[in-house]
């Protein structure tokens, strides 16, 4: 018996340099043990077999299997169902069309008014008079009778004009405000597809984590049982397993959140499972010229079109309050019938004329009026100079996030290649015994976050990139709902 254990101890030790490297695609956790034994003669396969320590309560529970296929999904189909079903979007669109009604009120001052008329009177006698109630004193006669009234508007001297097109600049102003919602939501919705496809690389770096200590406990267990390697080795290789899943858990939560949020976004109540295609888009150029960007933001940006409509709109309502203080002329035209009436009175009516109103004194409601439009006007263009300052520095920090994103993923590059040899040597080195797996642990806990950072940093761009777009003005962008006329 003796000659057997010796023999198998010799077959340990010549399995340990030959075992393979771990790789980070690991296999399922059933092929680890075959691994390991298929490397040793049969008769230390027998004995390993009923030495070591039981797997099964090691191995991570599966994840419930849903019955449900996932969608595929790729960025230009999240945007059109985002576009579709996001219900900020249809609260901007219904804005827009609400403000476009607005100015068709204000504009139906310039076009004629008619109006239809109806009265059936019944007197006390012949000679009723209104006696109180004002300066005249009509007479009140039995009839029936119909007819209509027409009023057209001459001039007010621009003051319904200038009404109807501030209206109408409002309304353009509610339409550009759908756009930058709609601007808003697709940069949400990239914000969310790239963190899916981060989340989903960072779980999936975290299951080759979990694999490759997996395999490594089992590696030690199996050498430890044999006396070949201490039991302190043992309970460090099951700290880092242990390390790894809780790893794997917060990774799991993270893309069960991202995916929550990706749902929220494309406007779907409940969660749902998609299958994300990975996409590059056309990576914008930023070069050390930062003027084009900002010309193209301060020409494209929806946000700045309408604070000038804004302006615009402020202005021409200040000049409407200002024409409101000059007369109003109109002409007027009655016709109708009496089928029924008093002998005095006639069978048809016509008349017409004109109506001039000029508004003399109201306590300095006029002026007053008039100037806090043209303050407010004012007050617009402060704002719209705001907002384009605001816009060229939120172009320049777009701008040098998305450079020192991509500096960082380079330099993540790197650091995850340095990590992964600095891994395989501190491996080789435990594997020959000149080191402790204290060292192979913080080599392990290298890679792992130097891949997780390089992973990180690789979507950052992505979304960088979007962000910048979006201060552009170079998201796809749809046409509200309505047009204004």
């Amino acid at each position: 018996m003796n000659r057997y254990v010796l023999t198998g101890l010799s077959a340990l030790a010549m399995a340990g340099a030959a075992f393979p490297q771990p790789v980070l695609a690991g296999a399922p956790d059933s092929d680890l043990k075959a691994k390991l034994v298929d490397a040793l003669p049969s008769v230390a396969q027998e004995m390993m077999l009923a030495q070591a320590p039981a797997e099964s309560s090691m191995s991570p529970a599966p994840a419930p299997a849903s019955g449900i296929a996932p969608q595929t999904l790729t960025l230009d189909q999240a945007h059109a169902i985002a576009l579709k079903n996001h219900p900020g979007i249809g609260a901007a669109d219904y804005r827009a069309l609400a403000a476009n009604e607005v100015y068709r009120q204000a504009r139906s001052g310039l076009l004629p008014q008619v109006s239809l008329y109806g009265s059936v009177v019944q007197a006390e006698s012949a000679n009723t008079r209104i006696m109180a109630g004002g300066l005249n004193n009509p007479s009140v006669f039995n009839r029936a009778a119909f007819g209509a009234g027409v009023s057209q508007l001459i001039t007010d001297f621009g003051r319904t004009y200038n009404l109807a097109a501030s209206s109408k600049l409002q309304a353009s102003a509610e339409s550009q405000n759908a756009r930058t919602t709609r601007e808003q939501v697709l940069l949400e919705v990239d914000r969310n597809y790239f963190g899916v496809l981060q989340a989903q690389a960072l779980e999936n770096v975290a299951k080759q984590t979990v694999d490759t200590r997996q395999l490594l406990l089992d590696r030690v267990s199996i050498l430890a049982s044999n006396k070949l390697k201490s039991d302190l080795d043992v309970s460090f290789a099951r700290v880092g397993l242990e390390d790894a899943r809780l790893l794997l858990q917060r990774a799991q939560n993270d893309f069960d959140s991202a995916l929550a949020s990706l749902s929220a976004v494309l406007g779907y109540r409940e969660q749902q499972r998609f299958d994300l295609v990975e996409t590059r888009p056309e990576p914008i150029v930023s070069g050390n010229d930062l003027a084009p960007l900002v010309e193209q933001a301060l020409r494209d940006r929806p946000e700045l079109a309408s604070f000038r409509d804004q302006r615009d709109s402020a202005f021409r309502f200040a000049r409407s309050m200002r024409d409101a203080r000059l007369p109003t002329i109109s002409a007027v035209i009655a016709t109708g019938d009496a089928p029924s009436h008093d002998v005095r009175l006639p069978d048809t009516y016509t008349a017409g004329g004109l109506q001039v109103s000029v508004p003399l004194f109201a306590g300095g409601f006029y002026q007053a009026r008039q100037r806090e439009a043209d303050l407010r006007a004012k007050e617009a263009g402060e704002s719209l100079r705001a907002v384009e300052d605001n816009i060229t520095r939120d172009v320049r920090i777009a701008w040098l996030n998305l450079n020192n994103s991509r500096e960082r993923l380079r330099t993540t590059e790197q650091l995850a290649r340095y990590a992964a040899n600095a891994y395989q040597l501190a491996e080789a080195r435990y594997k020959a015994g000149s080191s402790s797996i204290v060292e192979l642990s913080q080599a392990q806990l290298e890679l792992t976050s130097a891949q997780m950072a390089e992973t990180s940093a690789r979507y950052d761009v992505l979304v960088r990139q979007s962000a910048l777009n979006y201060e552009i003005g170079g998201l796809m962008i749809t046409p509200p709902t309505g047009s204004t006329d």
